[in-house]
């Protein structure tokens, strides 16, 4: 199965050319790393950043260049800084490409629920509203289940939703799948990965038709 640098791996394989794309907190900050080769991408951060890099080398961090996850990170050429103002009108105004976020909870419908445990202290709901409202094509990268073993693919999500009916796609470390009107679509298998072992760990309605490929991360 895929560690979360894996899971990151694959889901930048959906990156396209001039993508200008919102990363999440989390796994998906990741992705930044694995950019393919011959493809330009500007990668957005709410908290006000056009033009993300990779993560910092140590020793070399700025603690003024932040993401929204408040991780130290590197621009590349030509990055530009605004106030979060501007950075939700790009979000709302439907100026991103592609929205990477993680989750607690996806539901085979496209419910996402990311923001709150009950119970557990949270500072806010922070962008993923916005971004899941507004957002036309949202992947979502998580675990396939929770520490306790339980599936976090489920037919109804459990925790309080950030959004209905907006996820697209899922990258876990089993498994990508789409979201069809009939559950969840099973597009690939993680490396080393049995149908068995996805379909014991997918609590929501999951959908097999044919053979299923091997993820090739390269």
């Amino acid at each position: 199965m895929l560690d979360k640098n894996g899971i990151a791996k694959r889901i930048a394989k959906e990156l396209k050319d001039k993508y200008f794309v919102n990363l999440g907190i989390g796994i998906p900050t990741l992705v930044a790393n694995y950019i393919p080769e011959g493809i330009e991408v500007e990668f957005q951060s709410e908290n006000g950043v056009l033009g993300m890099g990779p993560f910092p080398y140590e020793g070399e961090e700025d603690a003024d260049i932040i993401n929204a996850g408040k991780q130290t990170i590197t621009t590349m050429p030509g990055a530009s800084f605004f106030d979060s103002a501007t950075s939700f009108n790009m979000i709302r105004g439907q100026h991103v490409d592609l929205t990477i976020l993680g989750a607690m909870e996806v539901s085979e419908d496209g419910d996402i629920a990311n923001w709150k445990i009950p119970g557990k202290m949270v500072k806010g709901m922070g962008g993923a509203m916005d971004l899941v409202a507004s957002a036309e094509n949202i992947i979502v990268a998580m675990m396939h289940t929770n520490k306790a073993g339980k599936s976090k693919l489920l037919k109804k999500c459990s925790l309080p939703l950030t959004g209905v009916q907006c996820v697209k796609r899922v990258v876990t470390n089993l498994a990508l799948l789409e979201i069809t009107d009939k559950g969840f679509k099973l597009l690939e298998r993680a490396p080393g990965v049995s149908l068995e072992d996805i379909k014991k760990a997918t609590e929501g309605t999951l959908i097999i038709e044919g053979d299923i490929p091997e993820m090739i991360l390269q």
